[in-house]
């Protein structure tokens, strides 16, 4: 299994609006294989800022590479800038290989 992360620093008060533009947002992740499944994190809160993060898993980096590289990840990505008074910072992309 991969991982891949993004964390986020929401903006205090921008929180409940986080969230909805997620709920709403169509991610296409079902488009492309190797997809296993997402979640969306709610950290700590500290005066500066909210934590988030997303959380997918994939059978692969190969799977997660693909993504990357896929017309559904221009698609899902297409709006992004359009969300920019949430953050508090640019979000940060981690990555893992599961080795347990």
């Amino acid at each position: 299994m991969f991982i891949a992360m993004n964390r986020f620093k929401v903006k205090p008060g921008s929180e409940t609006a986080f969230i909805e533009m997620w709920r709403q947002r169509e991610s296409f992740l079902d488009e492309v294989p190797g997809f296993e499944s997402f979640h969306l994190l709610q950290g700590e809160a500290f005066d500066e800022y909210t934590l988030f993060s997303t959380h997918v898993c994939w059978q692969s980096r190969a799977s997660f590479d693909n993504w990357v590289k896929s017309d559904a990840f221009k698609k899902a990505h297409a709006g992004a800038g359009q969300s920019r008074d949430f953050y508090a910072g640019p979000p940060r992309l981690e990555l893992f290989d599961a080795v347990l």
